[in-house]
């Protein structure tokens, strides 16, 4: 499992990136951490080995970038004004999905319950994050399975139509979801989440040069928000 990062700063950079890429914070002083900020998961996902993510993320946000440079050539009015609101909801939601995803396939369980007691969170909070952080691997999984049963049994869409095809896919997800969720929360429980009281964690966790490094663009970033909404001009 990659442990490049600590998961106090995985989870620093899942605030800061939603917040300026798809919230809008800081404004114009915010401007260079728009072009910072929306590298940082492809340099993770590269670091990490993620070539097939990574990319898809450039391939996706490039792609849609020369779309919108094509729609403003060619569009004008009402669509122009809705392509401009999809372009700025998909090119600072990538970013976003690009990082959860680094987050939750480069991060194990018992680390991130070790940064969360780290940062002082109650068990109300943490045992549903706990589960939560390990579902959606888990349902990708089982999502991958079902495809690959589908395959073996000769179901196709050519051969059994849009409709079957749902529902051959969607039932089988859905149960697999309810089973999951059952044998994570059990399992959460027989690890003790819900006993109280301090807890050992033999997971290594601490912070590295890279990680301050990230850490000093997240607070530089949330500065540049406070110093923009006190009047004072940056740039």
């Amino acid at each position: 499992m990659n442990r490049f990062l600590d998961p106090r700063t995985k989870l620093a950079l899942l605030v800061t990136l939603p917040t300026f890429l798809m919230g809008g914070a800081g404004g114009a002083s915010a401007g260079p951490f728009l072009v910072i900020l929306p590298l940082i998961p492809l340099v993770l996902l590269l670091q990490a080995r993620r070539i097939r993510q990574a990319l898809f993320g450039v391939v996706v946000f490039f792609g849609v970038w020369g779309l919108w440079r094509l729609a403003g050539l060619y569009l004008s009015g009402g669509v122009y004004l809705l392509c401009f609101i999809l372009y700025g909801i998909v090119m600072g939601l990538i970013p976003c999905v690009l990082m959860a995803v680094y987050a939750v396939t480069t991060t194990t369980v018992s680390a991130f319950i070790a940064a969360l007691s780290r940062l002082h969170i109650p068990d109300l909070i943490t045992i549903p994050l706990s589960v939560m952080f390990r579902f959606f691997p888990t349902v990708g999984e089982e999502v991958t399975a079902v495809n690959n049963a589908m395959r073996m049994r000769g179901l196709r869409m050519g051969n059994t139509g849009p409709v079957k095809m749902l529902e051959y896919r969607i039932i089988p997800v859905l149960m697999c979801c309810l089973r999951i969720g059952d044998e994570l929360s059990a399992s959460a429980l027989i690890r003790g989440l819900g006993a109280g009281g301090p807890r050992t964690n033999i997971c290594r966790i601490g912070f590295h040069l890279q990680d301050g490094i990230l850490l000093a663009i997240c607070a530089a970033a949330f500065g540049c928000w406070l110093l923009s909404a006190l009047g004072v001009a940056l740039w």
